[in-house]
């Protein structure tokens, strides 16, 4: 999905898709910046098509090895044993704003699944809703549902988490994972716009909103949750629910579950860099004062005191929007064995090697990639392999999104 301004992006489009298949550099916080030309390749394997703008994948460890794709316009569907069920799981489009064949960033955007679903049923989503208040464009919901009966569809019953007011249309996040804590990570833009342009010092570096934050949450207490003990923020004029800030649009977060529990998360810059942090408790990532690793506002002699550079990052020359990927540790893909994967939303894939800050990056050959690629999402079964959720389209309604899961290339 595209977390820019949209206007812009369509008029660098055309240009940038050529001058991507022959130019790639990046910057890591080691300094050197060395240009790296592809290192390695891969293939894709589709494993399902037709769907309409796929966002977010998830799967539950109840041992079925389903699939859970999530389409932006506000279903969610089943992949079983290969096969696309064609009922939805849940279908939350009555609750949401409208969805149209217009570019839009908002709408069903995160999904995760309880570490005990396998006995409760609970899963989590959030999406875009309608707002009244004054100010406010729409609001973010966290609800909670559980599974009915019927393994394959839902309960329509929503018990509403949290509810976040967004000035803008742009900027929603909305990614969320459990992390190995058993708590809930959830991460939210800035609200929108551009610049982040909402208060004095803009909601990134607000601690008294949730915008620009990646937050961590018990949904095991409390009502309508709980904070964790060690959560870092209590002091006034503090949201306890931030686990760390100065985010833009964190668009996908993962944790490297079988090594470390290191937790990646892409954040898409403003108009020149796009970075990929590893996100630990309290932290400044540095947005609005620093685009990446430069200075944004103000431009110049910013003060980086406190603040936490990206272990990586790529310039507008070689993507535009970034998608964060997974640490990869399935043996099934050499290739990209405990390799951090992602990729740029103009269909570059990426791959990072290194350990704490630093990191190299090398452009990844994907050998079968359709023409025209928008890279959406990445997703992660339950056998560690990866797969990346795409479309042909700008738009939400496109029938034209695909699942592919990432192969050995001959």
């Amino acid at each position: 999905m595209v977390m820019k301004n949209q206007p812009i992006y369509l008029a660098f489009v055309a240009l940038m898709s050529l001058a991507l298949l022959v130019n790639c550099s990046g910057k890591s916080n080691s300094g050197d910046g060395t240009p790296q030309q592809p290192g390695s390749s891969v293939a894709l394997g589709l494993v399902t098509e037709g769907l309409e703008s796929p966002v977010e994948m998830a799967v539950p460890d109840d041992g079925s090895k389903r699939l859970f794709i999530v389409e932006q316009k506000g279903t969610i569907k089943i992949i079983e044993n290969g096969s696309l069920i064609s009922t939805p799981f849940l279908n939350v489009s009555s609750k949401m704003v409208e969805m149209n064949d217009r570019y839009t960033e908002r709408g069903l955007l995160g999904l995760a699944f309880h570490p005990q679903y396998k006995t409760n049923g609970k899963f989590y989503i959030y999406y875009s809703a309608p707002s009244s208040a004054a100010g406010s464009d729409h609001k973010s919901i966290l609800a909670e549902y559980k599974v009915s009966s019927n393994a394959n569809v839902a309960d329509a019953s929503e018990r509403i988490i949290m509810e976040i007011e967004e000035p803008e249309s742009n900027h929603n996040g909305g990614h969320m994972e459990f992390g190995p804590d058993g708590f809930l990570y959830v991460g939210l833009g800035d609200g929108g716009g551009a610049g982040d342009e909402h208060g004095t010092i803009g909601n990134g570096q607000n601690l008294n909103t949730l915008l620009g934050k990646i937050i961590r949450i018990d949904v095991n207490s409390g009502d309508p949750y709980g904070i964790p003990a060690d959560n870092p923020f209590s002091g006034p004029n503090q949201r306890k629910e931030i686990w760390a800030y100065g985010f833009r649009n964190p668009w996908k977060f993962s944790f490297d579950r079988k090594n470390t529990g290191r937790l990646f998360c892409a954040d898409v810059g403003q108009n020149k860099y796009e970075e990929i942090n590893i996100v630990e408790k309290g932290k400044n990532y540095g947005w609005r004062i620093m685009e990446a690793s430069h200075c944004y506002n103000p431009a110049t002699n910013c003060d980086q005191t406190g603040l936490t550079l990206p272990i990586y990052e790529y310039d507008h020359d070689n993507g535009v929007s970034v998608t964060g990927g997974y640490f990869a540790c399935s043996e099934a893909v050499p290739a990209l064995l405990n390799k951090y994967v992602f990729a740029d939303w103009t269909g570059v894939f990426f791959t990072l090697s290194g350990s704490g800050t630093t990191w190299s990056g090398e452009k990844l050959e994907v050998k079968n990639k359709p023409e025209n690629l928008r890279v959406l999402s990445f997703g992660e079964d339950m056998d560690h392999q990866l797969y990346v959720l795409t479309s042909l389209d700008t738009q939400p309604l496109s029938p034209t999104g695909a699942v592919y899961k990432l192969i050995a290339s001959d």
